[in-house]
């Protein structure tokens, strides 16, 4: 039998669909005399229940399920008959009219678009790229030699300096009233590395053990806190103790204790340029992809299923709540989280997603084996143990399908560059890496 689509609006279809009454009927019943053999009521021994009162206590949910059942292979049936590709969940809604013996229903859904890829050759795109300097590996060997510094007490005749760990009693008022978060006893930090405001870093420098000060101090008007936000604060702070940092020497036993396998400076430095050449081979990638997909999105011409885009913001929205949950936010499962604050977002994710696959497609761009492979072994060099890694995406199908998402994504990349007009442009390393 020929099913008839009726095109409502853009990607917006519909299809009546018709169950025979007499077939719900006769599943209704086979249903309830399979409940009634394990079915437990008062007054009865279990499987002795009547009919009468299964029926009664169970038939309507029985026949919510049945019809559920019947309307969703009805369906089914009929989109495949009609070859279409439904995108999300139909709505179906039930009929007054409806053929003698049967129930009438109304599937209303939207279908996939189709995907007009553009011409990429007119496309004028930036593809960076950013060396590993010896600058760079300096800076990251002292960064390791601060993650192995120790602290040593200055003598009190000595006030606090930049690198100093000091530990001080510290309470703040504004308009001489305390506020909440503005007092501390015993609290230390390292002058000169971002963890206090710099006005209050350079408060306390110069202080010696003992000695008392009061300072004036203006929090940001973005700062964290609403409450202090903006307004003028004194602080009365107390010096407890100052400590000197002492770092280790840049030589072969610091590269023996960070467990380098060439355990000399050399070796080191070595062991430094590998990681950040591959940090920087990640961000490169990922600077260019983003600037490639973009080019992708502006190009192709579709419309976009509404029932897509809702999916993915209930999934960014349900993303949102596991995090909240994970940072400890109370009420994390009923706090407001407004739908609209993802709906671009979505939006373009589901756009760009039919883009990639349609391009995919017709480029024939899939993953092959060898590419899975060696991403894999280039994510694995940056861990401990590399053979480790490995067993565990190659053990584990959804860790495949990621990988494979990634590495689809780096193909549809390179196609683009490929296709587009290209101007190379090399990006200070330290740009690259604060981006």
């Amino acid at each position: 039998m020929a099913v008839t689509v009726e095109t409502l609006e853009k990607l917006e279809r519909r299809i009546t669909l018709t169950v025979s009454a007499a077939d719900i009927g006769r599943e209704v019943d086979a249903r309830l005399k399979k409940l009634a053999r394990t079915v437990k009521s008062d007054g009865f021994r279990p499987g002795k229940v009547p009919m009468s009162v299964v029926a009664q206590r169970y038939g309507y949910s029985v026949q919510y399920e049945v019809v559920n059942d019947r309307v969703g292979q009805a369906f089914q049936d009929a989109a495949t008959e009609a070859k279409l590709r439904v995108a999300g969940m139909p709505k179906i809604e039930q009929k007054q009219e409806a053929p003698e013996g049967h129930l009438a229903f109304d599937a209303t859904f939207e279908v996939y678009p189709e995907v007009t890829l553009g011409d990429l050759s007119g496309v004028e795109l930036e593809r960076v790229s950013a060396d590993v300097t010896d600058a760079a590996i300096d800076r990251t060997v002292d960064i390791l030699r601060k993650q192995r510094r120790t602290f040593a007490q200055r003598p009190a005749s000595e006030g606090a300096a930049e690198t100093d760990r000091v530990t001080i009693d510290f309470e703040g008022k504004i308009d001489g009233e305390p506020f909440e978060g503005g007092k501390a006893e015993g609290f230390n930090f390292v002058i000169g590395e971002g963890q206090m405001l710099e006005q209050f870093d350079k408060g306390v420098r110069g202080m010696k053990v003992g000695e008392s000060k009061t300072f004036p101090l203006t929090f940001p008007a973005d700062y964290h806190g609403k409450d202090v936000a903006g307004k003028e604060a004194d602080f009365l702070v107390t010096m407890k103790k100052i400590e000197a940092a002492n770092l280790p020497g840049v030589d072969d036993a610091f590269a023996k204790a960070l467990g380098i396998a060439d355990a000399t400076v050399q070796g080191l430095r070595n062991d430094v340029r590998k990681n950040l050449e591959r940090e920087v081979k990640f961000r490169v990638l990922a600077r260019n992809k983003s600037a490639a997909m973009d080019a992708l999105a502006k190009t192709a011409t579709l419309d976009v299923p509404k029932a897509l885009v809702g999916n993915e913001v209930e999934r960014m929205t349900e993303s949102a709540r596991a995090d909240l949950k994970q940072r400890g936010i109370k009420d994390a499962d009923t706090a407001p989280i407004p739908a609209e604050i993802f709906q671009p977002q979505a939006e373009r994710r589901v756009r760009l997603g039919l883009i990639v696959a349609e391009l995919v497609k017709t480029a024939q761009l899939q993953a092959k084996p060898e590419q899975l492979q060696k991403h894999i072994e280039e994510v694995s060099q940056s861990y401990e143990k590399p053979a480790e890694v490995m067993r565990y995406y190659l053990g584990d199908r959804q860790r495949m399908a990621e990988v494979e998402a990634i590495v689809i994504e780096n193909n549809v990349t390179e196609h683009i560059f490929a296709q587009a007009k290209v101007t190379d442009k090399v990006v200070p390393f330290d740009e690259l890496m604060a981006a």
